[in-house]
């Protein structure tokens, strides 16, 4: 079987470029021949129908995309392939449900009009312009013949949003590295991690204040809790026109008297995260999901910092927000309410009243795991592969 993988790869930096990375290789050691039509073309969608239009295609049994993260390439690229080839087979896995993209690559005009004008002005044009989007993703996505999604509850969101048929959904759960497990470290101190990207919308203020608050309600406890920032600092994403967003959570870290308890591994290598994740006991991941997209709709993906946890054996305390709840309802960690810091300090107690619990998520994180490594997944996506060409 050959297959056109579209989407962004490594050396790029986030989470949808590390997945696709993986499943490439995957895909590849199954003997799946995997073409990557529209590397080196950033998120351009300009670009992406240009390369779909000169790309050979002679061959292709299948196109598959990894869609989401606010990339444009990728749909414009399906629209294109569809409109010009309705019979061949398209699939797509749908990180952000329950909507494929959330935006259009520009407005109409007159809204277009708004773009340059001061704020709220560009919103509300984004917000008027809304219906035109839903419906050239929804026209998309009535076209595919599989779109995959990492959990159920983004399945259902997206199946109802889009008004697909069930026989176009399918569930495969976001695929990990095999990692050799590793005991938990010695209960004290009890070793907290936020992994992932640092940027604005993580909640990481939210940790810090509840991490104050533990220790102002216990104060017994700040001998016996560490926490760690590590992750990518995504120049774009931490830096903009308020300032560095890395030094505004160092202020604030130093504001909240948290500076000794605090410890920062940036922009780590790929081979260091699991040694990294392992060296602690329980991932910590404060979400809040952003306000302005729940005007539009509600974001029901997950996290590739969850994954490593799980590839890793090791639990996690999360919002509720995207679909975590359901990531964690397998005995690997614990809920709480997004934004409610209380309930987060509350969380964070509950641990430290009882550390057993790290050990207990980090065993189920363990089995769940071995069930979700890459060679597994990439049989599951060759045999829904296999399927999507029948019965196209």
């Amino acid at each position: 079987m050959q297959i056109a993988l579209l989407a962004p790869l490594p050396p790029e930096q986030n989470g949808i470029a590390d997945y696709a990375g993986h499943l490439k290789q995957a895909l590849e050691d199954l003997g799946v021949r995997v073409r990557t039509p529209l590397q080196g073309i950033g998120n351009d969608p300009q670009a992406a129908r240009q390369r779909v239009a000169e790309a050979d295609w002679q061959g292709i049994n299948l196109v598959h995309a990894e869609i989401g993260g606010g990339r444009l390439a990728e749909f414009h690229a399906l629209r294109a392939l569809r409109q010009r080839f309705p019979h061949l087979p398209l699939t797509a896995t749908v990180h952000d449900p329950e909507r494929l993209v959330w935006r259009r690559q520009a407005l109409p005009w007159p809204l277009s009009l708004a773009a340059s004008l001061r704020s709220p002005l560009p919103e509300i044009a984004t917000v008027l312009a809304d219906p035109l989007c839903l419906h050239e993703e929804r026209q998309l996505a009535r076209q595919m013949t599989r779109l995959i999604t990492l959990t159920q509850t983004g399945n259902r969101c997206l199946q109802q949003r889009m008004g697909l048929r069930q026989e176009q959904m399918a569930v495969i759960a976001h695929g990990n590295l095999p990692i050799a497990p590793l005991p938990l470290p010695p209960l004290r101190p009890l070793k907290l991690l936020y992994f992932g990207f640092i940027y604005r919308g993580k909640g990481i203020e939210d940790l810090l204040e509840a991490l104050a608050r533990l220790f102002v309600e216990k104060p017994g406890l700040r001998a016996r809790v560490r926490l760690t920032l590590a992750g990518g600092s995504e120049p774009e994403m931490a830096f903009g026109a308020s300032g560095s967003y890395l030094e505004q959570l160092r202020q604030r870290i130093r504001e909240l008297g948290l500076s000794d308890l605090i410890g920062w591994h940036l922009d780590l290598p790929a081979s260091d995260i699991p040694h990294v994740i392992q060296a602690h006991h329980v991932m910590v991941l404060p979400y809040r999901e952003s306000s302005k997209l729940k005007i539009l709709g509600q974001l029901r993906g997950t996290s590739g910092a969850l994954s490593w946890a799980t590839a890793c054996g090791r639990g996690a305390i999360t919002s509720d927000a995207r679909s975590f709840a359901e990531e964690v309802s397998h005995g690997n960690g614990l809920i709480y309410a997004q934004g409610n810091v209380q309930a987060l300090t509350q969380a964070l107690a509950s641990l430290c009243e009882q550390p057993q619990l790290a050990q207990t998520w980090a065993d189920q994180a363990a089995i769940l795991g071995r069930q979700r490594v890459w060679n597994l997944t990439a049989e599951r996506f060759q045999q829904l592969f296999q399927h999507a060409c029948e019965v196209h």
